[in-house]
């Protein structure tokens, strides 16, 4: 190659050279007062721009509303933007940023590029502010409130005993106060004062110590985990039951043996037992009753029903309780009905609506037989008595005696005492106002072909609801 060629050639390359680094010192001094290439700031391409232009577009596309403050309950509050005097800027955390970026260094931002998220500079008017966060529910309650005077108590309430602890989870204002400042200079949405740690607990005196002990043994002697199931009802033997089962002193405080123990008061089970047996025994009770006819009536006595076996629970809840049992249970009965609970009488059952002189038999719900009958004659003092009654007996070809008769009957159903559903073979008549005059000594007469139907429909223990 001639010495002519190859100055050429250096002179070309020397031009290229001067030229990149011309272009590389320009675009140098280009970023200098620029933002680098591929720079982006909160969404906003700022590459080339001045720190006013990428200002005015941040400013442009901020908003801040203010910021909910949240209690450890749950409760909040909101203090609004427009109530503080709030302000914002980004420029000088736009220049801190910028001068981060070193402007030799735009060969790299070509590469790679730079994202990032700004906060803006904040300002407020502070006495607005204090005035905001002293006017906050949750913390002007704390300030009314002093540690002083927070205590430790165990108070009666509907749920039993429970303990009033004020020592613990206490709100510390100055903590919160600077907690929020420092959030809203964050321009921040919402903080927390338990997430900011606002909330300490206070210590304890020795009496105090003493109360938090005894606490522990209430709590526990309230956990009891018996539940009653009452037919379709749970009742539970929870807190607000055993609180009354305490043995207290004259002074209303815990009466403590010589162990320091409290004390299961005599009589509190029975007692218990007592009402129980009060609400859900149904021998003999008041019902109502959706009749036939289409009325609600209200039916007094009777011999059917639930009554609980008192002193057998008495002495299953004493042992279950003091030995901490935990189940579901079923009381026993010295008598059952066919179902358990309030609403003994259920679905299946024989109705006799002595005012309309008229019986039913509901299987299921469903009514199965409908038929006139004569009942007890009223105008001899013989008319058969209102109450919820039961089958207790199903005979055939049984002779009915009494004073002055003796009538042989095919189906007899006893339902109270001598009182019971049975055929009459000398009556050809049934229903209407028969009753009055000529009814019966106080059994239910029932035409015979109806009678072998309800017969051998009807079981023993099926209750017999009858009323007028």
């Amino acid at each position: 190659m001639s010495k002519r060629i190859i100055k050429h050639v250096m002179i070309i390359l020397c031009i290229i050279l001067v030229s990149l680094m011309a272009t590389y010192i320009g675009l140098a001094l280009y970023y200098h007062n620029a933002f680098a290439y591929g720079t982006w700031i909160n969404g906003v391409y700022c590459t080339g721009k001045s720190i006013q232009e990428v200002n005015d577009e941040l400013v442009q596309n901020f908003t801040y509303e203010g910021i909910t403050v949240l209690d450890q309950d749950g409760n909040s509050h909101k203090i609004s933007a427009e109530e503080i005097g709030y302000q914002f800027d980004f420029a000088k955390a736009l220049e801190v940023y910028r001068k981060q970026q070193n402007p030799w260094m735009w060969i790299e931002s070509l590469l790679h590029g730079d994202s990032t998220e700004l906060v803006p500079v904040v300002s407020c008017d502070k006495e607005l502010l204090e005035k905001s966060i002293e006017q906050i529910p949750f913390l002007a309650a704390e300030k009314e409130h002093p540690e002083e005077e927070r205590g430790v108590a165990i108070i009666r309430t509907n749920r039993g005993y429970e303990l009033l602890n004020e020592r613990v989870g206490v709100l510390h204002t100055d903590e919160a106060k600077a907690a929020v400042m420092d959030a809203i200079e964050q321009s921040r949405e919402e903080i927390s004062l338990v997430d900011a740690g606002c909330y300490h607990d206070l210590p304890l005196t020795p009496e105090m110590k003493e109360t938090l002990a005894l606490w522990e043994q209430v709590e526990k002697f309230q956990q009891c985990g018996i539940v009653y199931r009452m037919g379709e009802e749970e009742i539970p033997v929870d807190g607000a039951v055993v609180c009354d089962w305490i043995e207290l002193a004259q002074d209303g405080s815990f009466a403590l043996d010589e162990r320091g123990q409290i004390m299961l008061r005599e009589g509190a089970v029975k007692e218990f037992i007592d009402d129980l047996a009060k609400e859900y025994d149904t021998v003999g009770s008041s019902r109502q009753f959706r009749a036939t006819r289409g009325e609600t009536v209200t039916v007094e006595g009777g011999i059917y029903g639930n009554k609980i076996d008192k002193e057998a629970e008495v002495a299953y809840l004493t042992e279950a309780f003091l030995s901490g049992k935990r189940e579901v249970h079923e009381p026993v009965y010295s008598q059952t009905a066919r179902v358990q609970g309030k609403d003994d009488i259920g679905d299946t059952y024989v109705e006799i609506d002595m005012g309309e002189q008229m019986m039913y038999y509901y299987a299921d719900g469903q009514c199965q037989i409908e038929t006139p009958v004569v009942t007890g004659n009223t105008s001899r003092r013989m008319g058969t008595p209102s109450g919820v009654n039961y089958v207790y007996l199903k005979q055939t070809n049984r002779i009915l005696r009494g004073p002055g008769y003796a009538s042989h009957v095919d189906f007899w159903m006893p339902v109270k005492g001598n009182i019971g559903i049975h055929d009459a073979s000398w009556r050809s008549k049934y229903g209407g106002t028969i009753y009055q005059t000529n009814g019966s000594h106080g059994c239910i007469n029932t035409p015979r072909d109806t009678m072998t139907q309800i017969y051998d429909m009807v079981e023993v223990g099926t209750p017999v609801v009858m009323f007028y």
